[in-house]
């Protein structure tokens, strides 16, 4: 499992009505996750993923101290986790973190794994999140969407679960 965490100030998805080319067609697309202050955090999923990656993935979005402390203080030893900010996490399923572009000009998605099995990894990682008491909106699995967040610094943190 691959994951880009990026600490916001805000951040939203939004769907487009299940037609892959529905956003060069005018087709309206409708906010579908949302949260203020926490994490964005893009999800690649690759085969062989399951509950080892899962739980891991989890502990790090949720325990991670990046989110800045009490009075907005960015100093490392006030830096809280979305745990204990009680902050809100945005994840968004994106197979493209696996692409391979070390060979000619069109990217490779051989390493992400294919919907039908990505598609309940993913759910179980928001699962395990919200068991852990963190609220979680997400993108729609699959579809065209727009991602739209105001990163905080930027802070940006790349991990491999």
């Amino acid at each position: 499992m691959r994951l880009v965490i990026q600490r916001v100030k805000e951040a939203r998805v939004r769907a487009y009505a299940g037609d892959p080319l529905a956003e060069q067609s005018g087709v309206q697309s409708a906010i579908c996750g949302e949260i203020r202050n926490g994490l964005c955090v893009l999800v690649g999923i690759t085969q062989g993923d399951g509950a080892a990656e899962v739980a891991k993935a989890a502990r790090k979005i949720c325990e991670l101290k990046l989110l800045r402390g009490p009075a907005g203080d960015d100093s490392p030893k006030a830096r809280q986790s979305v745990e204990e900010a009680g902050a809100e996490v945005l994840l968004v399923s994106q197979f493209t973190l696996y692409a391979d572009v070390r060979k000619g000009r069109n990217p490779s998605w051989s390493k992400a794994a294919p919907g039908d099995y990505a598609l309940p990894v993913f759910q179980e990682l928001v699962a395990e999140i919200r068991r852990r008491g963190v609220a979680v909106a997400t993108g729609e699995f699959g579809a065209m969407m727009d991602v739209e967040l105001i990163n905080d610094g930027p802070f940006t943190i790349l991990f491999e679960a």
